[in-house]
């Protein structure tokens, strides 16, 4: 496993993270979920992303069961606030009320004294944003949490609360958390320079574009059993990859993952990698060996001609529409 810095600091993440959105307290029984913990974490996975409303808050307790053994100096956990926890006006958003009481609760789930990043998990509109920018302070001057960060911000927002932090002496964002992948580019076009001119690092999701850079789904025939594609919480998540156009031009990744002599797992999470503003890439794991064989992503280099010949077959079916500022799936 390879460790990179996190935005312009010395805190350092493992370049792949586990993710528990959609598995822990969900599709996962507990047992099966703390024993993918312990193989990520005995194969060098040291960051864990979580979020309040993972599982309606279930995920953070199965991962503070999964972790409670491992030396708290020595994993970095992340967990997020924003989506809608509770049935009060104020049990979402990104008020000082509510941020203030969230990580309350997500301290009391994990079982924790702090968490090492706390993430905006959606900009508020609602909310000034100098009142979150403030709440984030505050609770970092409590030790609550070390470092703050985005998910699935725009640039103009990112740089809007850059320049609030600037303004009134806060710590500043170190991170935003987009969705990012072969076929998914949005960021490239505005947020990634953005976050580069500010000391940013993207903790990117989903680099296996929900699995179907895998190979597993095959243009005109249906979804395997027991896929994602097939689950009723999964399939909407899916859906706009399983265009017959990007399932063939998937397929024609298989000779160059097989050249390189490895799965296309690793040949996607590999060229997330590459990108020198990425700092982590999440991916989740149902069974151990997933996770560890997700892993080894984190080993290869990519040359220019490889990752030439990538955009070569995906050129045409690749999301790069920097106007777009919304993930497709809205509560990851």
């Amino acid at each position: 496993m390879h460790y990179r810095k996190l935005g312009n600091t010395g805190f350092k993440v493992s370049a792949i993270s586990y993710g528990n959105w959609l598995t822990h307290g969900s599709q996962v029984e507990a047992d099966q979920a703390i024993k993918t913990v312990h193989a990520a974490y005995e194969n060098g996975i040291t960051t864990f992303d979580t979020a309040d409303v993972y599982a309606g808050t279930k995920a953070e307790v199965v991962l503070a069961e999964a972790i409670k053994g491992f030396r708290r100096e020595g994993i970095e956990l992340f967990t997020k606030v924003y989506w809608p926890i509770g049935e009060g006006v104020n049990d979402r958003g990104l008020s000082r009320k509510h941020v203030m009481e969230a990580i309350n609760g997500s301290l009391k789930r994990l079982k924790v004294d702090y968490v090492d990043l706390y993430q905006a998990h959606r900009f508020d509109y609602e909310t000034p944003l100098e009142e979150t920018m403030r709440a984030f302070e505050d609770i970092v001057r409590s030790g609550k949490a070390l470092y703050i960060g985005v998910s699935e911000w725009t640039a103009a927002q990112i740089q809007a609360a850059v320049d609030i932090a600037k303004q009134m002496n806060f710590d500043k964002i170190v991170s935003n958390q987009p969705q990012y992948s072969m076929l998914w580019r949005v960021i490239e076009g505005e947020v990634i320079p953005t976050s580069e001119k500010n000391g940013i690092s993207q903790i990117v999701w989903s680099p296996m574009a929900q699995g179907v850079l895998t190979g597993k789904y095959l243009p005109g025939q249906d979804a395997p059993a027991g896929s994602r594609a097939t689950d009723p919480s999964g399939a909407r998540m899916i859906e706009r990859w399983m265009r017959d156009d990007v399932l063939t031009a998937v397929q024609n990744l298989k000779p160059i993952a097989a050249d390189l002599g490895i799965t296309m797992g690793q040949l996607a999470i590999a060229w997330v990698l590459q990108n020198p503003n990425v700092a982590s890439a999440i991916v989740g794991a149902s069974r151990p060996e997933q996770i560890i064989d997700n892993i080894k992503a984190a080993d290869i280099v990519l040359e220019a001609d490889v990752m030439k010949k990538i955009d070569d077959v995906v050129h045409a079916v690749v999301e790069r529409d920097v106007k777009q500022t919304i993930s497709p799936n809205p509560r990851a």
